[in-house]
């Protein structure tokens, strides 16, 4: 068993797998998951895990150059849109429509669907490297 941080194998094996310039994204219990796109499935119930919580664990492992988020969200979520000021850069992030951030995770590495259920809380990170 790990001392600390993730404790999720499959969480665990995709950040170790991600390459650099691929998408991981971490999504509310609602985003579609395109076909053939790994999903790793964290929800129990609405709210539960959160979007914020479970982005702050992934952040904890995964190297990022970059992320997306829906244009949507600074009407429709701005207290999280002002949240994720706090745990990521701003400048490097990109507003994009929601349309397009659902393109996007046809190309994506992996999904990981959490409980939320608050609205357009999902976030395309783009993996960088730690060198």
């Amino acid at each position: 068993m790990r001392k600390t941080g993730l404790l999720n194998t499959e969480l665990i094996a995709a950040i170790s797998r991600i390459g650099h310039t691929q998408y991981m994204i971490i999504s509310d219990a609602g985003l579609p998951v395109p076909e053939g796109v790994k999903v790793i499935d964290l929800a129990l119930k609405p709210g539960l895990p959160s979007f914020r919580d479970t982005l702050e664990a992934v952040l904890s492992e995964l190297v990022i150059e970059h992320y997306y988020l829906a244009e949507e969200i600074k009407t429709k979520n701005a207290l999280l849109d002002q949240t994720l000021t706090g745990m990521i850069d701003k400048k490097d992030c990109d507003y994009i429509s929601h349309e397009q951030l659902k393109e996007m995770s046809k190309t994506s590495e992996v999904i990981v669907r959490t409980g939320e259920t608050s609205p357009y809380a999902n976030i395309v990170l783009v993996a960088g490297v730690n060198f």
